[in-house]
C-alpha cells in the first residue's frame, strides 16, 4: 500500500517555519511519521518545490484541472483519491491503511483524576477544589476520586517514610557524620567543626 500526499504551494510542510506555527501541519506531519512507523509507504509532495510530481500524476493533474488549487491538499491511496481539500486525521489515515487504532484511555475524566492526585502531591487546596468540581461535572464518582487521592498520598508519603527510616538507622547507634555531603543551600560544610546547616 502507498499513501501519497500532494500539498498546496508552501515553503515547507512541517508547519513550524514562517512567523507562526501551523498546528494542523505539525499534527499531520506527526501523523505521517506515525504511519511510516507502522510500515506504510508514504510519499509527500509540495507544489512549490516538486511541480513535476503533480504534472506527472494523471489523477492529480485531473483534479487540478477541474478544481484548481482548491483540491489541495490531495491524498491518494494506491493511486485513488481518498481525501481532498483538507488533511486527513490519524483515524482516517489508519482506516486507509487498514490499521486498527487502540482507543486512548486519557479521557477528560482521567485527566481530572490525575489533576486531583497532583493537587494532593502539591498540597494545593485551590487546585483540589477546582479539579474536584470539574470531575463531578464529568460524572466521576467520589469513590474513584478517593482512590486517586489515596494513590497520590501513598506516592507522596514514600520518600517521607524513607527519610524517617534513614534517620532511625543513624540514631540507633553512634555514627560520625562529619563526612556527610553538603546540604541545605548547596554550600560546603564548615570544615572547622564538621557542621552542615549550622
Amino acid at each position: 500500500m502507498k499513501i501519497q500526499v500532494f500539498d498546496p504551494p508552501m515553503c515547507c510542510s512541517t508547519g513550524v517555519c514562517g512567523p507562526s506555527v501551523d498546528a494542523a501541519l505539525v499534527r499531520f506531519a506527526a501523523d505521517l511519521d506515525w504511519l511510516k512507523r507502522q510500515g506504510v509507504e508514504v510519499e509527500r509532495y509540495n507544489l512549490s518545490q516538486q511541480p513535476a510530481a503533480f504534472a506527472g500524476n494523471k489523477v492529480v493533474k485531473t483534479a487540478l484541472g477541474k478544481d484548481g488549487n482548491d483540491c489541495l491538499p490531495l491524498t491518494l491511496v494506491d493511486g485513488a483519491v481518498a481525501c481532498r481539500g483538507k488533511y486527513p486525521t490519524r483515524d482516517e489515515l489508519a482506516s486507509y491503511a487498514g490499521i486498527e487504532l487502540r482507543p486512548g484511555i486519557f479521557t477528560d475524566a482521567v485527566k481530572e483524576l490525575v489533576a486531583i492526585g497532583a493537587a494532593i502531591g502539591s498540597n494545593c487546596e485551590i487546585c483540589f477544589k477546582h479539579h474536584y468540581n470539574e470531575a463531578r461535572k464529568l460524572g466521576v464518582s467520589k469513590e474513584d476520586m478517593r482512590l486517586a487521592v489515596e494513590m497520590a498520598q501513598a506516592v507522596k508519603e514514600s520518600p517521607a517514610r524513607s527519610i524517617l527510616e534513614l534517620a532511625d538507622k543513624y540514631l540507633r547507634e553512634p555514627r560520625v557524620l562529619a563526612t556527610a555531603a553538603p546540604c541545605c543551600g548547596g554550600g560546603e560544610a564548615d570544615s572547622s567543626d564538621g557542621k552542615c546547616c549550622g
